[in-house]
């Protein structure tokens, strides 16, 4: 497994019109450093961990069936839920309109990092919802690309601090993305984001995976392991991250 990035498949692109998951998730136990990390905050009304996801296309509004494998895989990892934010878009085939996620990933991204200043971010998605996600951390609007109306621009700096960790499944990759929209920007993660990130890419999986032609393979996240490995991830992410980002924002 190595990295992802996702997209719709286009009408005429049949047999590329993967997606929309089934349930499951277990859980994966990283030992002692996760311990404690999903207790209380200082503030009551603030989380410890929240995580942030973005689903994938066609799924219904929601975090998605790989997003609960994931988010399922952590609370089980740390000990205790994590509370969770779905990310408001279409998530349809219209790809245009995933910049709708990306504005409102950032708005409540920078909504957490100022009223719960101590609260772990985890931000996450799946095949389309991966591309939002990865859009969120880029630092720079690409050359020669105007933003949409949904979109002030990038999230400022002083927020990269307080997202401990970006899990991302089935990205989509450059030839996938551009069967999708010949215009949308190259999908890549932002420097202040790129050391806490775990790309997954399952082999034959045709959305992130070149040459890949398995169709099963870009729905097999939920139920496959890639959910417990992500989450062992970000659980180690957040018991490294700083215990207070309150002078980041």
């Amino acid at each position: 497994m190595t990295k992802t990035t996702e997209a719709h498949a286009t009408t005429h692109s049949h047999a590329l019109r993967v997606l929309v998951a089934a349930v499951a998730a277990s859980a994966a136990a990283l030992g002692p450093q996760a311990a404690g990390l999903a207790t209380a905050a200082t503030d009551p009304s603030c989380a410890t961990v929240e995580v942030v996801f973005a689903r994938g296309t066609f799924e219904a509004p929601g975090i998605g069936d790989t997003g609960q494998a994931f988010v399922d895989a952590l609370d089980a990892t740390l000990g205790s839920p994590v509370a969770v934010y779905a990310v408001d878009y279409p998530a349809s085939l219209d790809f245009q309109a995933a910049a709708n996620g990306v504005g409102d990933a950032s708005r409540q991204i920078e909504s957490i990092a100022t009223t719960c200043p101590d609260t772990k971010i985890v931000l996450g998605g799946y095949s389309q919802g991966a591309a939002v996600a990865a859009y969120t951390t880029e630092s720079a609007v690409p050359a020669g690309f105007a933003l949409p109306p949904e979109i002030s621009g990038p999230m400022p700096a002083s927020v990269a601090p307080h997202v401990a960790a970006v899990a991302l499944f089935g990205t989509p990759d450059p030839w996938f993305l551009n069967l999708v929209d010949h215009s949308a920007p190259p999908i890549a993660i932002g420097n202040d984001y790129a050391s806490r990130t775990i790309q997954l890419c399952n082999a034959g999986d045709p959305v992130c995976s070149p040459g890949g032609l398995d169709r099963s393979a870009h729905s097999a996240y939920k139920s496959n392991g890639t959910a417990e490995q992500a989450a062992a991830f970000v659980a180690t992410q957040l018991a490294s991250a700083p215990h207070s980002t309150r002078d980041s924002a």
